[in-house]
């Protein structure tokens, strides 16, 4: 298994790169300038995607962050980031996320995208970090494993899912316009609520294919790993451990006997 992920890591790094330069380039890119859910799939690619694709695929083993293969507990800490008093970095990741996402998903920004292909790249640069990040916690960087534990690691996909889909309630809500750059006559083309609706169903699509596998498998592999609820109740009834008594229970005071008859 862990040699066939490794054969594929590669073409996911060119995958991501190839979902990129296919949302840049026309005809999406030149869709983008024109309709809502063009423009909603560079967003989606840019922020939840592309940065999985690449993060699961880059040759960290070859770069300064994973350059020692050593596992041992020194070498770990060395590599680690440091952790900011109090907070921890993963919510910190979590968090610099969601404010990179909305920002960009706000109707004063997306009227300002299309025709200015300096503030798509800002969008990209911006979310593609956003979302790496948020990888990185989730998968890790070989050969050091993720700073997370499987129920961290699975809260922190479903937060990063929900908060694109609580944007996608908003807009799909909506009674009016949501973004006025991409308000289409009636008649000529997509309509302007048929061409909103297919950008809210982009935003439910793209992160439930990329997050809820990772909330899932996460999920599972806690349940797997967590304790044997039989052990535990094994554990109840073993006198030799748990001490004097039935099951560990303190004996009856002595000179409680039963009648007899």
């Amino acid at each position: 298994m862990r040699t066939w992920l490794a054969r594929l890591r590669p073409w996911l790094a060119l995958a991501a790169v190839g979902l990129i330069l296919g949302v840049l380039l026309p005809p999406v890119g030149s869709y983008a300038r024109q309709y809502a859910f063009a423009e909603t799939l560079q967003f989606v690619i840019f922020a939840v995607a592309a940065p999985g694709l690449l993060v699961l695929g880059a040759p960290w083993r070859f770069l300064r962050l994973s350059r020692h293969h050593d596992r041992s507990p020194g070498v770990v800490r060395r590599l680690a980031p440091a952790r900011w008093p109090g907070v921890s970095r993963p919510a910190v990741t979590l968090v610099a996320f969601i404010a990179v996402v909305i920002a960009w998903r706000l109707p004063v920004a997306v009227n300002a995208l299309p025709g200015d292909p300096a503030l798509t790249a800002a969008e990209l640069v911006s979310l593609l970090a956003g979302g790496s990040a948020v990888w990185l916690e989730l998968a890790g960087a070989p050969p050091l494993p993720p700073r997370l534990s499987p129920p961290g690691r699975a809260a922190t996909a479903a937060v990063a899912m929900w908060t694109i889909w609580a944007l996608a309630y908003i807009m799909g809500m909506s009674r009016g316009t949501w973004f006025a750059a991409y308000r289409h006559a009636a008649g000529y083309g997509l309509s302007t609520a048929v061409d909103q609706q297919l950008a809210v169903a982009v935003m439910w699509a793209v992160p439930a294919l990329c997050f809820a596998p990772v909330f899932y498998a996460m999920l599972i592999a806690w349940l797997r790993d967590s304790e044997d609820p039989d052990e535990e109740l094994r554990r109840v009834g073993d006198t030799d451990v748990l001490g004097p008594g039935l099951g560990g229970w303190p004996r009856p005071p002595r000179g409680w006997r039963s009648s007899s008859t």
